[in-house]
């Protein structure tokens, strides 16, 4: 009879391991993949807006103008000669930093140190990776309708977002300004 009761619960003890190692397993692999995403989601436009600047060091003037207007239709609204005015030899990036990104709908927003040239925003549409200047200098505006059909505009915030942009931005010895 003694052997019989031995292996009572064993298969409730091992039952509840596994019930225990899934669950844990599902709450790691949803932490990783939430911080995956925040750290990456922007990557793509940060990539392309790095890469205009290192053209820009590189004084490939022509080269930073394809990456800055994508298409065809872009490049006839803003020629090279403008594009020169705005980036052209004066302008110093040397020593640029990619600061921080921002989505807003169907862009982003990539804060850049340009090193001389100081700080810029550079707007970057997600579909074909253009770029321009953003339409305001505060930062993401969000469209809003109310009950009547009025629309409004206010300024997006995000309390946790900036709170880790603070952050980024002090450990690289900087205060950000919104």
């Amino acid at each position: 009879m003694e052997g019989f009761l031995e292996g009572y619960g064993a298969g409730e003890e091992r039952r509840a391991h596994v019930i225990k190692a899934t669950v844990l397993s599902a709450l790691a692999l949803t932490v990783t993949a939430g911080a995956v995403y925040f750290f990456f989601h922007n990557y793509r436009q940060e990539r392309q807006v790095k890469q205009f600047l290192q053209r820009l060091e590189a004084r490939d003037y022509q080269g930073a103008h394809d990456l800055w207007t994508g298409s065809g239709s872009a490049r006839a609204q803003y020629s090279m000669h403008d594009f020169l005015r705005d980036w052209g030899p004066p302008v110093d990036v040397s020593g640029y930093a990619v600061l921080d990104s921002e989505s807003c709908g169907r862009s982003v927003i990539v804060d850049v140190d340009a090193g001389r040239a100081g700080d810029r925003k550079v707007w970057v549409d997600r579909a074909d990776l253009s770029m321009s200047f953003p339409p305001n200098e505060a930062g993401c505006v969000q469209t809003l309708v109310d009950r009547r059909g009025r629309l409004s505009y206010r300024y997006k915030h995000n309390l946790i977002y900036d709170g880790f942009r603070n952050v980024r931005y002090r450990l690289r010895g900087r205060t950000y300004q919104r």
